[in-house]
C-alpha cells in the first residue's frame, strides 16, 4: 500500500500565490477527483506535484511513501512513482514513443527490451492505432489520439499515483470510455489516480472514490460520487466560482508541455 499526501500546500507563480493550503491524500487503488472552476488552481495544483519550473512550493509538502518530493526534480519525482498526463501533450520531433518509453525503463532499471511488446498490448487495449507507435511521439496526432497515447504510457510506465490533468479534454464518447476503463482496470492493480476535471462525464466512466472542489486556491467541499452529481446540476456558484470558458485569446503555448492560460 502506497500514499500520495498532500499537506498544508501553498504554491505561488511569481507575484501571485494560487495554491492556498491544499490537503489531500491518496492511497493505492483509490481514485480521487479534483473539480473546480476556472482558474481555481486545478492545473497548477498538477504543475506543481510534478516541477514545473516557474511554480514555487511556497510551504507544505507532497510525499510519496515518505518521500519529499518538493525538494526533487521532475525525473526524480517520475521514478519515486508519479506520473502526470498533461492536459495538452506535445510534439516530439524526432523520438518516437518506443524510444521515450526505452529510455525510461533503462533510467528505472527495467529492461527495455519488454517494451515493444508491452506497448503492442496495451495499444490493442485502448484502440490505439499501432501504425503511430513508430512515429515520431505525438507528431500529427489529433487531441484525443494524444491522450490515448498517454493513457498507454501510463499502463506500461506502471506508476504509483497518476495525476490525470483533464484527461477527458478533446476525447470523443468512445475513446472517452477506452481510456477511462484501462484507467479504472490499472486502479484494480494498485493505482492510484487524482482526475483534474471540470466536469462530470470522465467520473461517468471513472468511478471516483472520492471528489473534491477546488476554489479560489482551496479545497472547499469534499464528498463521494454524489458530490459530482451535484456539481452537474447546480455549477460552483455554491463554492465561490462560475465555470466560465476560457477567453478565445488565451490559447495555450502548443510548444509548452505544461502550458495552461487558466492557471
Amino acid at each position: 500500500m502506497s500514499v500520495l499526501r498532500i499537506n498544508d500546500l501553498r504554491a505561488a507563480i511569481p507575484g501571485r500565490e494560487i495554491l492556498k493550503g491544499i490537503e489531500l491524500e491518496v492511497q493505492s487503488g483509490e481514485v480521487h477527483a479534483v473539480m473546480g472552476p476556472n482558474g481555481s488552481g486545478k492545473s497548477t495544483l498538477s504543475h506543481v506535484l510534478m516541477g514545473r519550473p516557474g511554480y514555487e512550493g511556497v510551504s507544505g509538502s507532497v510525499t510519496i511513501d515518505d518521500v519529499e518530493l518538493l525538494d526533487l526534480p521532475t525525473w526524480k519525482r517520475a521514478q519515486a512513482g508519479l506520473f502526470l498526463g498533461m492536459q495538452y501533450p506535445i510534439e516530439v520531433p524526432g523520438v518516437s514513443l518506443g524510444d521515450a518509453l526505452a529510455e525510461s525503463f533503462r533510467a528505472a532499471g527495467r529492461d527495455p527490451g519488454d517494451v515493444r511488446e508491452l506497448v503492442s498490448v496495451e495499444a490493442g487495449r485502448i484502440g490505439f492505432d499501432e501504425r503511430f507507435l513508430t512515429r515520431p511521439l505525438n507528431v500529427d496526432l489529433s487531441g484525443g489520439e494524444r491522450k490515448r497515447n498517454e493513457t498507454l504510457q501510463l499502463a506500461v510506465l506502471n506508476p504509483k499515483f497518476a495525476v490525470l490533468d483533464e484527461i477527458d479534454s478533446g476525447l470523443d464518447v468512445d475513446a472517452l470510455r477506452a481510456v477511462s476503463r484501462r484507467v479504472e482496470e490499472l486502479t484494480g492493480d494498485g493505482l492510484g489516480v487524482l482526475a483534474i476535471t471540470h466536469y462530470s462525464r470522465l467520473l461517468h466512466e471513472l468511478h471516483p472514490d472520492v471528489v473534491h472542489v477546488l476554489s479560489g486556491g482551496r479545497i472547499v467541499a469534499t464528498g463521494g460520487p454524489e458530490l459530482a452529481q451535484e456539481l452537474e446540476q447546480t455549477g460552483y456558484a455554491a463554492y465561490g466560482g462560475a465555470d466560465e470558458p476560457a477567453s478565445p485569446d488565451a490559447a495555450p503555448d502548443p510548444a509548452d508541455p505544461f502550458a495552461d492560460p487558466l492557471l
